[in-house]
């Protein structure tokens, strides 16, 4: 797994401002976000720990570059295998199902970790995010449990692409859907009387309000990553077996190198 993180993360580097793009793309979201709140000011919707709107968004926007790449990054990984030929030589290797999976989704998860420390420090330092009373274990943790959590996810959406070859669409699209239901961007209390109990059980509830306890209270987040815990012993050994399936049936059917 560290071997094929390791390529990833070379061949990235060498389109340098493709990368140094991607670092900064988080940027302009928090850009937005700051100047939407300064026109519309104090909100009255319960933005749990969060003192402001700002606040409360520049969380949801570090964090939502976590899961996406938890979730959709195994999906966009294989099909970039799959456009570039080189899929049908990385699992002919002596690797298991697991080590595919989870080794393709590495450098994106981990780089994607770097990015949401990157934004929040940004925001406090230009931008007036309060982080005096952050437990940063806390802060830690959430994010790697939470990325743990969706990777089961983004293993059955890995799945899909290997079974209908362009499921990545669909994977984005159903990560920004639960991002969206579940406080990314705006507090769960907000939707409508029918949607609210949908966001309120969603994993990724657990995640931002796990993520604002962290940094704005300093405590409280325990009880979301005991949550993210148990969603991921459940989801990610049940992605892994549905993985090897969809790969089982792509090698038997010779679709594996299709596109």
């Amino acid at each position: 797994m560290a071997a094929v993180v390791r390529r990833d993360y070379h061949v990235a580097r060498s389109y340098r401002l493709p990368f140094v793009l991607d670092l900064f793309y988080g940027v302009i979201n928090l850009v937005v976000f700051f100047f939407i709140s300064r026109t519309f000011g104090d909100t009255a919707a319960d933005l749990d720990a969060a003192p402001d709107y700002f606040s409360f968004a520049a969380v949801g926007i570090a964090l939502m570059i976590v899961l996406a790449a938890a979730s959709t990054g195994l999906a966009a990984r294989i099909r970039e295998e799959q456009l570039t030929g080189t899929l049908e030589a990385l699992v002919a290797q002596p690797l298991t199902t697991t080590e595919v999976a989870l080794g393709l989704a590495g450098f994106p998860f981990l780089f994607a970790i770097v990015r949401a420390g990157f934004y929040i420090l940004v925001a406090a330092a230009f931008m007036g995010l309060d982080i005096s009373e952050t437990d940063w274990i806390g802060f830690a943790s959430v994010l790697l449990v939470a990325g743990v959590a969706l990777s089961g996810l983004g293993v059955l959406f890995g799945a899909l692409v290997l079974l209908v070859k362009r499921g990545e669409v669909l994977a984005g699209m159903v990560t920004t859907g639960m991002g969206l239901v579940s406080g990314a961007f705006f507090p769960v209390s907000v939707l409508p009387d029918w949607l609210e109990p949908l966001g309120a059980i969603m994993p990724t509830r657990f995640a931002f309000d796990g993520l604002r306890d962290a940094i704005f209270r300093g405590e409280g987040w325990g009880g979301d990553v005991l949550a993210l815990t148990g969603f991921a012993t459940l989801s990610l050994p049940l992605a892994i077996f549905v993985f090897h399936e969809a790969l089982r049936h792509a090698r038997r059917t010779g679709s594996l190198g299709q596109y």
